[in-house]
């Protein structure tokens, strides 16, 4: 499993330090890039490489250009790792809001009525959390007749 992030910045596509933006990129693309090329050797046939990916590729949102971008890379990369490196298989786990470390840039109280705003929009009426998260690694890992794939786990938010 490949998991890696930063405190989430997001500006409109104006004020967007590209420095900045690229480092984002290095960090969740070309971080999991790396580890898959370097790892992929140790896995056997029929072994699972999950990635982690995010809900913005499906729905982004205004402010979110460069978070929208990578998740969507990551479901390219995906879909391309799975054919290459087959019988090995390859999938995408796509979080949606997650409490978790990601979000401690914002000031405590700004960050909870963020989740309580989002949480009354969701179908399941909570934010997501960790263990969530670690359930759908585990099924595909376990599910030997998936490749390719990404594993939406986001509450319901694309569908409203």
């Amino acid at each position: 499993m490949y998991s890696a992030g930063e405190n989430l910045t997001l500006a409109p596509i104006a004020d967007t330090d590209i420095e900045q933006a690229r480092q984002f990129f290095t960090i969740r693309f070309w971080g999991a890039y790396s580890t898959v090329k370097y790892a992929s050797t140790h896995i056997n046939p029929g072994g699972s490489i999950g990635l982690m990916g995010g809900n913005a590729g499906l729905r982004p949102a205004k402010n979110w250009t460069i978070a929208a971008s990578i998740c969507s890379a990551m479901e390219g990369l995906t879909r391309a790792l799975a054919v290459e490196l087959a019988p090995i298989r390859v999938n995408l786990v796509v979080p949606g809001i997650v409490r978790t470390g990601l979000w401690d840039g914002l000031p405590p109280a700004d960050r909870d009525n963020y989740f309580n705003t989002i949480a009354e929009t969701l179908p399941v009426h909570r934010i997501g959390t960790p263990d969530d998260i670690a359930q759908a690694y585990i099924y595909l890992m376990k599910q030997g007749y998936c490749t390719g794939q990404q594993l939406v786990v986001d509450g319901g938010h694309i569908l409203v």
